[in-house]
Order: C-alpha cells, then sequence, then structure tokens
C-alpha cells in the first residue's frame, strides 16, 4: 500500500539528493514522486556558486530565501535576495544561475518535474 503521508526533515532527507525533497527523481510510488512539481531544501555556504548556468529551462520556478544572502543571475538581471521571505519567479525559457553571497538557505519549488537538469556539484569561489 502507498503512503498517503509523509514525515521528515528536509535538512535531513535533503542531504541525500543535493537538496531535493520532492519531485520525479523519488521512487515511483512513493508520496513525494511527482512529475508535476519539484522542492528543494538548498543549503549553501557562503560563496558557492551553480557551477554552470542553467539553459534550455522548460520549468517555472519560484525561490524564496530563508535566511542568508543569495543572489539570482539572470539574462538581463541580476535579483539580490536580503531579507529573509525575499522571493524571484522566473518563466519557462529563462536561463539562470545563482552565487550564495553569505551562508543561505533557499527553498525552490519549479513545475513541472523533467528530468534532464542535474549538474555538476556547485564550486566555491
Amino acid at each position: 500500500m502507498v503512503e498517503t503521508v509523509y514525515v521528515g526533515n528536509a535538512g535531513v532527507d535533503g542531504a541525500t539528493n543535493a537538496g531535493w525533497l520532492l519531485g520525479h527523481f523519488a521512487p515511483p510510488g512513493e508520496i513525494r514522486h511527482s512529475a508535476d512539481v519539484e522542492v528543494k531544501w538548498g543549503v549553501h555556504p557562503p560563496g558557492q556558486a551553480r557551477s554552470r548556468w542553467a539553459t534550455g529551462e522548460r520549468r517555472t520556478t519560484l525561490l524564496v530565501l530563508v535566511e542568508g544572502c543569495f543572489r539570482v543571475e539572470l539574462p538581463d538581471r541580476t535579483v539580490r535576495l536580503a531579507v529573509p521571505g525575499d522571493y524571484v519567479v522566473w518563466a519557462r525559457g529563462v536561463d539562470h544561475s545563482w552565487f550564495a553571497e553569505r551562508a543561505s538557505v533557499v527553498l525552490t519549488v519549479r513545475w513541472p518535474s523533467l528530468p534532464g537538469y542535474r549538474v555538476d556539484p556547485p564550486v566555491l569561489r
């Protein structure tokens, strides 16, 4: 029988999958498996950056700052999230990258959940 409730901790569960908690990558049949949406609890040390730009984006993304100071790089602007609760949303087709100015925690929600976007681990600059 498929469980209808899952209780966990984002820091613990996310540590095994680069922060990702819910999406297409969770085992089929598990309540956290979804092709509709994916959720990430991102914990980033100061100076950490995405290893390369995400291009050819086919998902819409919401990124919310929980703590720290975090920059999202977009083709036509840089968005600096500095106050807990600051957020940015970008549409399908918008390339992006990011940089943790200070130790940061961010919550990312993307839809739909699509395979093929995994990149090398983030780098410290």
